[in-house]
């Protein structure tokens, strides 16, 4: 009996591997679950779960790294229609101040940096789950969405799971897949600490617009998001 159940666990277990890693992926965008466990749905899962394929006998890192990208990509498609659907609303509803805080920094990231920031929104916790429904919401169209979707889940969804697979499986390419993921996180805290600068500059200059127009100007509560600039 123990060898049967070892031998069954040998042969299930990169099945168990896979399933769990993609619905996770799955979830962290179209559930919204990212929110909450931004770190188990994110980077750290993707290169720990590389590191267990190339651990593991019977696992396939291509099957599980372009797996994680067919998942990001689902995922982040769910959460575009699910804003595309149900507009604005549905992100400000929720009474959380957290949410309701990077919601509005995840609107300015998209302003900024429009197609791209689909993309680069992969390497950010909370604001990949987010840049889905928002692009939804200010009207980017399917096609150039799909297009930055594809593109940012295969980068990442391939990129940082075969760096965790080479770290374990092959001595000599630790540098460079260590170099790869690290670069991969400077550019998105790059992009991430522009898209704080710029946007308390322009709340400066909107407070400043603001007490300029005097008590009747509009605020900011409920705007539309502008179109996306193309790629």
């Amino acid at each position: 009996m123990p060898g049967e159940f070892s031998a069954w666990l040998t042969h299930a277990g990169p099945t168990l591997l896979y399933l769990v890693v993609w619905g996770l992926v799955f979830a962290g965008t179209a559930l919204f679950l990212g929110i909450f466990i931004p770190f188990i749905t994110g980077d750290s899962l993707l290169f720990l779960a590389g590191a267990l394929a190339g651990s593991m006998v019977g696992a396939n890192i291509w099957v599980l790294a372009i797996g994680v990208g067919v998942a990001a990509f689902l995922g982040d498609q769910v959460g575009y229609l699910l804003g595309r659907r149900y507009g604005r609303p549905y992100l400000t509803r929720r009474e959380s101040p957290f949410l309701r805080r990077a919601v509005a920094r995840a609107e300015r990231f998209y302003e900024l940096f429009g197609w791209w920031s689909v993309v680069i929104a992969r390497y950010m916790p909370w604001i990949r789950v987010l840049i889905p429904s928002i692009a939804g919401i200010g009207g980017m169209r399917y096609r150039p969405f799909a297009t930055a979707n594809l593109t940012g889940a295969l980068l990442w969804g391939v990129l940082v799971t075969v760096s965790g697979y080479l770290t374990v499986s092959f001595e000599w390419a630790r540098p460079a897949a260590y170099a790869v993921a690290g670069l991969a996180v400077t550019a998105s805290v790059v992009a991430g600490v522009r898209a704080v600068i710029l946007d308390r500059r322009a709340r400066r200059e909107a407070a400043s617009a603001g007490a300029g127009a005097g008590p009747g100007a509009p605020g900011s509560v409920g705007r539309v998001l502008p179109a996306p600039r193309r790629p």
